[in-house]
């Protein structure tokens, strides 16, 4: 019987990190041991570090995630780093990337985004369609597709720098934070060749929602935008105390014997089905807005 042919490692590629950047990646981020170690061993004079393509997209994703907590000092560093993953990985994509990013620029681009509602299993999410707007008209077309009733504060976190409706009044909190009317899709399209970003609405509660650009489109014929075009699930009641309130939640309505069966069930109006979701309930509702 023939021996079998091993299989070869994948081809690895050699990202550019300053020592800086690398103690930012080690320190500040939930990278895997695995990589964390091959970027600690590295010396001072080592200029290149390498890494798989799945090594690198997986580091991308980390450092996204990460962005949002780190203090600024390691956030510009990392941010430094992601640029880098970012060219390093068109590169090798090639051509087609190169086309995406020309697409942000055309007038009239249509943006798809999955929105995720983070922590929640199964996931709870919608896919929606929106022409180029503000970060803060984006949060009143999120408002009406995932269900929630704009009665909490809300913020968007795009690489790791904070967005929102400012206060005239409170002037060291626009120290933190930007104006979500001066920022819009196309420009937050333009932060990373894989886009995502954070909006988290109810400071109490922390529902954080994960927005994935997945395409850039051209607008379709007697199509009104912006529009659902799937999602799963129902959102959860407002104030019912963040994703693992909601589990106690479900779990009390759905047991005739728990002790707040009936309180529950009298708070959202005699019923409540986790299920239950219409996409054209949904583009009703954008309609009106």
């Amino acid at each position: 019987m023939p021996a079998k042919k091993r299989k070869q490692p994948d081809e690895k590629y050699p990202l550019k990190l300053t020592v800086k950047q690398r103690e930012s990646l080690v320190h500040s981020t939930r990278l895997a041991m695995g990589l964390k170690t091959r970027i600690k061993e590295a010396s001072r004079d080592q200029q290149f570090v390498e890494f798989t393509k799945k090594e690198l997209e997986r580091m991308g994703e980390e450092i996204y995630t990460s962005l949002a907590y780190v203090p600024p000092a390691h956030r510009k560093r990392l941010n430094a780093a992601l640029d880098k993953i970012d060219d390093l990985l068109d590169d090798l994509e090639g051509k087609h990337l190169m086309e995406k990013r020309q697409a942000v620029h055309k007038s009239g681009a249509i943006y798809q985004f999955k929105v995720t509602l983070k922590e929640s299993h199964p996931p709870i999410w919608r896919r929606i369609q929106v022409p180029d707007c503000t970060l803060g008209e984006l949060h009143e077309v999120l408002q009406v597709v995932m269900g929630w009733e704009d009665c909490h504060l809300h913020q968007f976190i795009v690489r790791g720098e904070y967005y929102g409706p400012l206060d005239p009044e409170d002037r060291e909190w626009h120290m933190e934070k930007g104006d979500e009317e001066e920022i819009c899709i196309s420009q937050v399209a333009k932060t990373g060749r894989k886009v995502r970003f954070i909006y988290e609405y109810d400071f109490g509660d922390s529902w954080q929602h994960e927005i994935l650009l997945e395409k850039i489109l051209e607008p379709e014929p007697n199509v009104a935008y912006p529009r659902c075009i799937e999602g799963a699930r129902a959102c959860p009641p407002e104030d019912v105390g963040c994703i693992w309130g909601y589990g106690d939640f479900l779990e009390a309505i759905s047991d005739p014997n728990h002790e707040s069966h009936a309180e529950m069930l009298e708070w959202v109006g005699g019923e409540f089905d986790p299920e239950k979701f219409s996409v054209d309930k949904v583009n009703k509702e954008l309609r009106k807005a």
